[in-house]
């Protein structure tokens, strides 16, 4: 039998009467005491550790580790690893090893995952709004893309999406768009008749119509294939993703027609971040800020460093398109505005626009 008088001698505070020195009633009542004590210290322990116990946070991206995105995770999960050791833990899992970017959003709202970082593109179902960023011709360079998704209405599009469940917690640039063909592609016209794979959004489908050329919507993975086999004629995408996949050795020709955008936005549950202590939230948001710095860094460096590889391999011409033929594509392209003004919003359109001042 556990000897309550004894054992708990050693436990009490220095300034309690030892048991052993009490006569029997003190001693019964001691022990009452010293016993609901215990009891009492028995309860609140499970729920210390519980309030103890370390937060693991899944973050889950489609690309390799030495893409801008997969360095921004990897930083990011590095920061909050060294500042938050014992409270959050975060783990990365590149290469689509858990979801496809087409899964992802659902895994976050089930709590399967608790971060990612899907294509701009891929957040329709979610909200219209951010069909702004597939606009052909929209932005002028990445700085006036920064200055936009920095300012007011940039900012408003990552709560945008809190009624659905999601927050969107930062925008990761991948970069500006080119055109690869087998064919040159210097004016309009050199497009029609064309199959053009496209990711799954009805502005880049349009985009490609407006030239009179065939979109083609297929998985990122299937391009190379695809490409290989001639089962389409040409694609859309960034240097980075022109070079790491190799499509320059399949498509003799390159246009750097900079027309469009390839980014990201970091997303987590609403339910998983406001669940959050407020103090881990800001912890958080701050090794967020500096990863994606470090990330859109990484992209504009691999954007001018793979275009140089690209031409340096001989394997793909490059074409630079005059300025009276960016205007050509400009304007057989821009009427594609107004056709998604009303699903996205004519203000928003201006703003974004007005970033390029």
């Amino acid at each position: 039998m556990f000897n309550h008088g004894r054992a708990l001698s050693g436990w009490l505070p220095h300034n309690a009467t030892d048991i052993s020195d009490t006569d029997p009633t003190e001693e019964n009542d001691m022990k009452k005491l010293a016993l609901s004590a215990l009891l009492g210290a028995s309860l609140i322990l499970p729920a210390t550790l519980a309030e103890a116990k370390e937060i693991v946070i899944k973050f889950s991206h489609v690309v390799a580790e030495n893409t801008p995105k997969g360095q921004m995770a990897n930083k990011f999960r590095d920061l909050v690893n060294e500042r938050l050791k014992g409270k959050v833990k975060v783990e990365v899992f590149p290469n689509a090893q858990l979801f496809g970017d087409k899964k992802v959003l659902e895994a976050l709202l089930l709590g399967d995952v608790h971060m990612a970082a899907p294509s701009l593109s891929k957040f329709k179902k979610y909200t219209k709004k951010l069909q702004v960023f597939d606009l052909p011709f929209l932005f002028n360079d990445i700085n006036a893309v920064d200055r936009f998704q920095k300012g007011p209405e940039g900012q408003k599009l990552l709560k945008s999406l809190e009624s659905k469940g999601l927050i969107g917690l930062g925008y990761l640039h991948n970069g500006l768009k080119q055109l690869s063909a087998y064919k040159p592609l210097r004016v309009p016209a050199d497009a029609a008749g064309q199959k053009f794979r496209i990711m799954s959004s009805d502005v880049l489908a349009a985009q490609f119509e407006a030239v009179k050329a065939h979109p083609v919507k297929k998985p990122f993975s299937e391009v190379f294939t695809l490409l290989g086999t001639h089962a389409i004629d040409g694609q859309e995408n960034t240097w980075s993703n022109i070079y790491s996949k190799k499509f320059y050795e399949v498509q003799p020709y390159i246009t750097e027609s900079n027309h469009g955008l390839l980014d990201y936005m970091v997303v987590t549950s609403a339910e998983f971040w406001n669940g959050l202590p407020a103090d881990i939230r800001a912890e958080l948001e701050k090794a967020l800020s500096e990863a994606v710095a470090l990330g859109n860094r990484v992209a504009l460096e691999k954007a001018k460093s793979d275009k140089q590889k690209i031409i340096d391999s001989g394997r793909s011409t490059v074409i630079q398109l005059k300025p009276e033929e960016v205007e050509q594509w400009r304007a057989v392209m821009k009427p594609v505005w107004k056709k998604f003004e009303g699903e996205i919003g004519a203000d928003l359109i201006a703003a974004a626009s007005a970033a390029n001042k």
